[in-house]
């Protein structure tokens, strides 16, 4: 399972931090603690909790060795050495939809740190992977479910 390096906030980082840790600690405990309880419900054969209980504790690993190879191979970016005349991740994008003239701004982010209603997209959203790169005063055109749009690169900031 090589993961390639995944870049974020100090913020986003110690969220998936504080995730593991909870999951190391609270669930794993609790996932322990439903396994034992069904076991001792009897035949082991034929008891469809205990065997719930160790599928839930099964994924419950994977999840915390996924978390573990993501902060592993994650990076923090320097907000101080990102190059504000293109738009990178932790970039703040404003955007004009060429055919509605509405505005929107978006900040590029690691995809664990996505959440559209706080204006954050991820990079390897349709949009961000086409934002990536570009420049104040760039047109990009991007495929979506919905059809194709196409945007004007109105400024970039942090």
């Amino acid at each position: 399972m090589s993961q390639s390096v995944g870049y974020y906030t100090q913020e986003g980082l110690q969220k998936l931090k504080d995730e593991l840790h909870h999951l190391k600690v609270v669930e794993r405990k609790s996932a322990t603690q439903a396994v034992v309880e069904a076991r001792e419900k009897g035949d082991l054969s034929e008891n469809a909790e205990y065997d719930a209980a160790r599928e839930a504790q099964a994924l419950l690993e994977v999840r915390i060795a996924k978390l573990e190879e993501v902060i592993a191979n994650a990076r923090v970016v320097d907000e101080s050495k990102l190059d504000l005349s293109k738009a990178s991740i932790l970039t703040t994008v404003k955007i004009k939809n060429i055919k509605t003239s509405a505005q929107m701004s978006y900040t590029l982010v690691a995809e664990n740190e996505a959440d559209l209603k706080a204006g954050k997209i991820s990079v390897d959203s349709p949009i961000g992977k086409a934002l990536l790169g570009k420049k104040v005063g760039h047109r990009v055109e991007v495929k979506v479910p919905a059809g194709t749009l196409e945007f004007e690169v109105l400024s970039i900031s942090l």
